[in-house]
């Protein structure tokens, strides 16, 4: 294969396998791909599966949005034992019987965990203290204290699927870890636990029927190379389908591209109302997909307080 990099743009939804880390699984992708430029938008540990989001080229430019996006995953947790890593893949630190369960305390476990939370992360994650990975820390036996960080679990479910082992589906904000999750379960059971399974199964509004896993797009390519892979893509703007969308015309669009803000002349697609729609943090202003008078998608944009349109992140035409 030749070694010459070449633009590609778009999203492919990746099902990563287990075994690989996020990184080796975008490289790979990016490899076949030959694509000059690539990210993913929230790493999954080896052990864990499921829907990453790879970017290239111009989708990059949107990656920030799909790290903030919720995520839904299931998960396996083993009962009965710790680990250093909260997950099966660390050292056992503790083990203890599981004592019975009942309905009703699953039930209670599910209110105890749901809604704000104050989370502390697992000591091996891709987290810095004073300039190192947490997960480097504790190869080197150290360990350190890590602040409580807010999160949110939107929804939580708990069954039993084994006198040793419980089943969880959560939909949760970004920065939640599933393993602190787990561990705290653990805790109030008094028994410990720690992820066997983890799979994510949503990011942002993708959700897993979309997915591609690694050996059809290496099946892809040996049929037709990277061109093969390159018609999984997704367009950009598709991580972003469930904002409003604006389309400008032909003299607005031309501005735009010129870094000047423009009136819009159309709204397009179902404009969701102003609590559900999304705002910056810091302007309070709505974000927009912006579309030219072509139908192209050509920048995120926000709405200002004069009802003008600027551009947040502009987007270069396919030539």
């Amino acid at each position: 294969m030749a070694s010459r990099r070449r633009e590609v743009d778009g999203i492919l939804l990746l099902d990563k396998p287990r075994g690989r880390s996020s990184n080796q699984a975008l490289g790979r992708v990016k490899y076949l791909l030959q694509a000059k430029k690539a990210g993913h938008t929230g790493a999954l540990d080896p052990r864990a599966t499921g829907l990453l989001p790879l970017c290239f080229g111009q989708a990059t430019k949107v990656s920030g949005w799909l790290l903030d996006a919720d995520k839904r995953y299931v998960a396996e947790a083993r009962l009965g034992v710790e680990t250093d890593s909260a997950d099966l893949d660390g050292a056992v630190i503790r083990e203890a019987e599981v004592p019975p369960i009942e309905p009703g305390t699953l039930r209670e476990l599910e209110q105890r965990f749901s809604g704000a939370q104050a989370q502390v992360p697992p000591m091996v994650s891709a987290l810095k203290h004073q300039g190192k990975r947490l997960y480097e820390l504790a190869r080197q036996g150290v360990e350190v204290d890590r602040p409580p960080r807010p999160v949110q679990i939107h929804s939580l479910r708990i069954e039993q699927a084994a006198p040793d082992c419980l089943r969880l589906e959560v939909h949760c904000s970004k920065g939640t870890y599933i393993r602190s999750l787990v561990a705290d379960i653990g805790h109030v059971l008094g028994c410990g636990a720690a992820v066997d399974t983890l799979h994510r199964v949503g990011h942002g509004h993708f959700d897993a029927a979309a997915m591609v896993t690694l050996e059809a797009i290496e099946a892809a390519y040996e049929k037709g190379g990277a061109g093969a892979i390159e018609a999984l893509l997704q367009p950009a703007e598709t991580a972003l389908a469930h904002w409003p969308a604006v389309t400008l015309g032909a003299a607005a669009s031309a501005a735009m591209r010129h870094g000047n803000p423009a009136a819009a002349t159309a709204v397009t697609g179902q404009v969701p109302g102003a609590s559900d729609a999304p705002h910056e943090a810091d302007t309070g202003w709505r974000l927009v997909r912006v579309f030219d008078a072509d139908g192209r998608f050509l920048a995120v944009g926000v709405e200002d307080s004069d009802g003008q349109i600027r551009a947040r992140r502009l987007f270069v035409p396919a030539a």
